[in-house]
C-alpha cells in the first residue's frame, strides 16, 4: 500500500489522522483499492471499468465556494486550507441557519476504533438536535470492518447509511456498492446541491471520486492531492549540530554518514523508501490506477520504470551502509510506534504522514520543550526540482441504501451538510469537539477535550462527510502554517497522472497481479533480494498479464478520456 495524505484537525485527530499513525494506515486514507464503476464495464466486476466516462461531468454537483469563513491561508497547488489564529468561540459562524432534518430516524454503520460510547450520550444527543435527525449508530470494529461489511452487504438487511473506506473495497464490495446503494444524483448533481451549501463547497475532484457505476453514489471525505508523506526530521538536533537539510540524494547520503554513530546508539533514519520514490519521480505508490500513466503515447506502470529501480537501489545503499536504525532493518518500524526512539534521538529522520508533524509536537511539548520536529522539502535526486505525483482527492465514502425513501435520503443529506461544515463554524466545533464545557474547554484560544469528550466525540459523525481539507492547530499555529506551506511548495512540483481522480476496477483476472511487489521492494532495500530479482519479477509480471493489462488501460483511456474534473 501507498502512504498517502491526511488532513489535520485542531488539537484532535482528524477524520483521517486518527488512522495515520503508520504508513500503512495512511495508505488506507487515500482509498488505494481499485473500485468498480461501470462505464464500459460490467456490474459483476469481472470486466472492469471506470467512473470517468465522457458524460461524467453532468453527474457532478456544482461547486460553490463557502464564504462563511475565510481561512488564514487559502488552498494553493492542491494544498489544504490553513488556519493559524487562536480559536474564539464567541465569533464562531453559523453555516446551517435552520434544521434541514425532518425528525426521521437514520441508521448508520461505520468503522470505529476504540470503545464505542453508549447510544444516548450527550454528544450524539447534541448532534441529532442540531441536525433535526435521530441518527442511530451501528459502530463496528474498524480492525475487522471488512468482514462485517461483507456480511451486511450480502444480506437483505442493510442500514440506511454504510460508510466504506477505500481500503475495504476489495473483492465483491465494488459490485455491492452499485447493486445496493442509491443514486444521489437527483439530489446533488448540478445546481441541486445548492440546497446543501456545505456539501456544495466540497471540491469537484472529491465528487469525481464518488462516482460508482456511472452514478453519483458516495458522500466523500476530501483530501489534498499533494503527497502526504513527509521526510520528518529533528530540527532541534540539526540546528545544534549544524546539519543542513539535503537538496539531493547524494547530499542525503552524506548527511546520513555524518549523523550515524552506532556505538552512540544514533542512526540517521528509518526506511526512506517512500522518500526515494518521491525524489526519483516514481509514479504515485502502488495504488490503482495512479501507478499507471500515459507517457509519449505508451501506457506505463510504475514498476517498469528506471526511476523505480534507481529509487530502490538508493534506499538499499542506505541500509547496506548501516545508516538505517536496526528496527527498520528488521522491519519493525511499520509495526511499532517510532515516536519514543525519535524523541530519544536514536534516529533523526523518518518518512511519515504529515499528521505526525503536529502529533509528535503535541506529544513532546511539556516533557521535552527543546524538541522540534519539522518537515524537509522533497528534493529531486539530482539536486533539481522533484517530480511528484498527485494522490487521490477522496478515499472514504458514505453510501445510502437503495431501499431508503426520499425522506430518509433528505435526512442523510441534512446530516452530511452539518458534518461538512467548515472550520470556524459552530457546526464544525460540535461535530469535531462536542459541547463546550461538557466535551471540551477553551483556554487562551486552544480547545482541549475533557475525558468525556475523549470518550464520546470520536469516529462517528466525522465519518459521514467532510469539508474541504483543512489544517488548523490553535495550540501550535506555527506547525499548521508550516504544514500548509509545505504542501503548497510540494504542490508546485506535483503532476496529475492520466487516471487522477478516477474510480477504476481492473478485470478480475488481473486483480492480484501486482500483490507481491511491495514485499519484494522491502526485501530488495534490506539486501535480502537483489535488483536483478526485481527485474525478473517485472519481466514475469509482463508475461503473466501485465502487457495485456497495459492494453486494457490504454483502451479504457481512449474510450473514456481523462477524469471529468
Amino acid at each position: 500500500m501507498t502512504p498517502n495524505s491526511a488532513t489535520s484537525a485542531p488539537s484532535a485527530p482528524s477524520r483521517r489522522s486518527f488512522l495515520a499513525s503508520t504508513a500503512v494506515a495512511a495508505a488506507a486514507v487515500a482509498g488505494g483499492m481499485p473500485l468498480l464503476a461501470a462505464c464500459g464495464g460490467s456490474d459483476s466486476g469481472s470486466g472492469g471499468g471506470t467512473s470517468a466516462g465522457k458524460g461524467a461531468k453532468k453527474l457532478l454537483p456544482a461547486y460553490v465556494a463557502t464564504n462563511v469563513v475565510t481561512p488564514d491561508i487559502a488552498a494553493k497547488n492542491g494544498s489544504a486550507v490553513g488556519f493559524t489564529s487562536k480559536l474564539d468561540i464567541a465569533s464562531l459562524k453559523t453555516s446551517v441557519p435552520k434544521k434541514l432534518g425532518k425528525g426521521g430516524k437514520v441508521s448508520i454503520m461505520s468503522p470505529f476504533w476504540g470503545s464505542p460510547p453508549k447510544g444516548d450520550n450527550a454528544y450524539y444527543k447534541a448532534m441529532n438536535d442540531l441536525i433535526g435527525v435521530d441518527v442511530q449508530w451501528q459502530n463496528q470494529d474498524g480492525n475487522t470492518y471488512d468482514q462485517k461489511l461483507g456480511a451486511v452487504l450480502a444480506s437483505s438487511d442493510i442500514p440506511d447509511v454504510v460508510v466504506i473506506p477505500g481500503w475495504n473495497m476489495g473483492g465483491k464490495i465494488p459490485s455491492a456498492i452499485i447493486g445496493k446503494f442509491a443514486d444521489l444524483g437527483p439530489y446533488l448533481s448540478g445546481d441541486a446541491i445548492k440546497q446543501y451549501p456545505n456539501l456544495a463547497a466540497i471540491p469537484t475532484d472529491a465528487w469525481q471520486r464518488s462516482l460508482f457505476g456511472g452514478k453519483l453514489r458516495g458522500l466523500p471525505q476530501p483530501a489534498p492531492y499533494v503527497t502526504g508523506i513527509v521526510p520528518l526530521y529533528r530540527k532541534d538536533i540539526f540546528d545544534k549540530e549544524g546539519y543542513e537539510v539535503p537538496t539531493s540524494a547524494d547530499e542525503f547520503t552524506a548527511l546520513c554518514k555524518e549523523i550515524t554513530n552506532a556505538r552512540a546508539k544514533r542512526w540517521a533514519c528509518l526506511d526512506m523508501k517512500w522518500t526515494a520514490f518521491q525524489s526519483f519521480g516514481v509514479l504515485s505508490g502502488s495504488e490503482k490506477p495512479l501507478g499507471w500513466n500515459l507517457v509519449d503515447g505508451k501506457m506505463v506502470y510504475r514498476i517498469e520504470t528506471q526511476e523505480y529501480l534507481e529509487a530502490l537501489e538508493w534506499t538499499r545503499k542506505l541500509f547496506a551502509a548501516g545508516y538505517v536504525h536496526p528496527d527498520a532493518k528488521l522491519g519493525k518500524s511499520a509495526a511499532t510506534d517510532p515516536g519514543p526512539k525519535f524523541a530519544a534521538g536514536e534516529f533523526l529522520i523518518y518518512a511519515q504522514n504529515i499528521s505526525q508533524w503536529w502529533s509528535r509536537t503535541a506529544e513532546q511539548a511539556t516533557q521535552n520543550p527543546d524538541y522540534k520536529i519539522w518537515g524537509m522539502d522533497i528534493f529531486g535526486h539530482d539536486g533539481g526540482s522533484p517530480t511528484l505525483w498527485a494522490e487521490q482527492p477522496a478515499g472514504i465514502f458514505a453510501f445510502v441504501s437503495k431501499k431508503a425513501s426520499e425522506s430518509v435520503i433528505r435526512d442523510v443529506l441534512a446530516v452530511a451538510n452539518v458534518t461538512a461544515a467548515p472550520y470556524g463554524t459552530k457546526e464544525y466545533m460540535l461535530t469535531n469537539y462536542g459541547v463546550e464545557g461538557t466535551h471540551y474547554t477553551v483556554k487562551n484560544g486552544v480547545p482541549t477535550k475533557t475525558d468525556q469528550g475523549n470518550n464520546e466525540v470520536i469516529n462517528a459523525y466525522v465519518m459521514v462527510a467532510s469539508p474541504t481539507a483543512t489544517i488548523a492547530h490553535p495550540d501550535f499555529p506555527e506547525v499548521a502554517k508550516a504544514q500548509v506551506e509545505w504542501q503548497q511548495r510540494m504542490g508546485a512540483f506535483t503532476k496529475k497522472s492520466s487516471f487522477y481522480g478516477m474510480q477504476i476496477t481492473e478485470p478480475s483476472r488481473y486483480t492480484n497481479l501486482s500483490n507481491d511487489f511491495e514485499q519484494l521492494e522491502d526485501d530488495v532495500v534490506r539486501g535480502r533480494k537483489k535488483i536483478s530479482d526485481m527485474q525478473q519479477a517485472v519481466s514475469d509480471w509482463k508475461s503473466k498479464g501485465g502487457d495485456k493489462l497495459r492494453d486494457w488501460y490504454k483502451k479504457l483511456l481512449d474510450e473514456n478520456g481523462p477524469a471529468a474534473s
